[in-house]
């Protein structure tokens, strides 16, 4: 299976690392360390060489209970990093639910889109069908200021399941073929601490959807409520959940460690492999 990524074709043979590089303020885990833009491209530039095969940038925080950024200052935040990275050996995806955002971001040289509403928004479909880029649709309840407020489902891996398969056809009718599609169930976005625990153990049903799947656990509350270590403290916790994730079929692992997740992925490898 490979990926079609812009320019790049990512082989997903094994897991690949996707580094978050956060150029906000206030995202939960990193937020203010990389709004300089200096920092920020340090940042990437070691994640890269860390064994990062993919870099996240993300302009606006889409942690429980942010509240939403004007477009422009979304643009201000992404724009000048990603110009200033198109030296970069590995494609750099940007995180965004905005149309105009993927349009600008894809023409300064974004190889992805990392879109937490699927590409719902009215005009996402036809922005990234115009070009090659790949894209990750990921499931969402509700908005990033409230959706933690006592979500409930009847029966998530199911509801999660369909919800991507409909955003997944309707990507294929807008002309967007399915070596450029990734899905994402959406840790951590409108779900519970079982739900999220619930979907990591059935993840291998997810693969009945033909694309590949990307796992983002990196850090989250989910981990905290578990371990009861705050956000700085739970980098054991989320190598755990990004190696379980592998195992469950997770191809890309979305990761604030991207050294630690490598080592972790080298390490499993070796184990399953006869010739180590």
């Amino acid at each position: 299976m490979t990926l079609r990524c812009g320019r790049y074709a990512l082989p997903l043979g094994s897991p690949l690392i996707m580094g978050v590089l956060n150029v906000t303020p206030d995202s939960f885990s990193d937020g203010g360390r990389f709004l300089d833009r200096e920092a920020a491209l340090a940042q990437a530039r070691r994640m890269a060489e860390d064994g990062a095969a993919i870099i996240d940038i993300g302009g606006e925080s889409s942690r429980p209970g942010a509240h939403p950024v004007s477009e422009s200052e979304e643009l201000a935040r992404v724009l000048p990093v990603l110009a200033a990275l198109s030296d970069l050996p590995v494609p750099i995806s940007v995180d965004t639910r905005r149309p105009r955002v993927m349009r600008e971001a894809l023409a300064a040289g974004a190889s992805m889109i990392n879109d937490i509403e699927a590409l719902s928004a009215p005009g996402a479909l036809e922005t990234v069908a115009a070009t090659g880029c790949a894209v990750c649709l990921m499931h969402k309840r509700g908005e990033p200021a409230t959706m933690q407020r006592e979500p409930h489902y009847e029966d998530v891996v199911r509801e999660v399941r369909d919800f991507l398969a409909q955003r997944i056809a309707a990507a294929q009718r807008a002309g967007i073929v399915r070596e450029r599609l990734v899905a994402d169930v959406g840790f951590g976005f409108g779900k519970t601490g079982r739900h999220n625990l619930t979907l990591l153990r059935r993840l291998p049903e997810f693969r009945e959807l033909g694309v590949p799947l990307l796992a983002g656990l990196s850090r989250k509350s989910t981990l905290g409520h578990i371990t009861g270590r705050p956000v700085q403290d739970r980098l054991a916790a989320s190598l755990a959940a990004a190696l379980l994730a592998a195992q469950g079929g997770a191809r890309i692992l979305r990761v604030h460690d991207v050294a630690q997740t490598r080592d972790v992925l080298a390490m499993w490898q070796a184990y399953q492999s006869e010739e180590a």
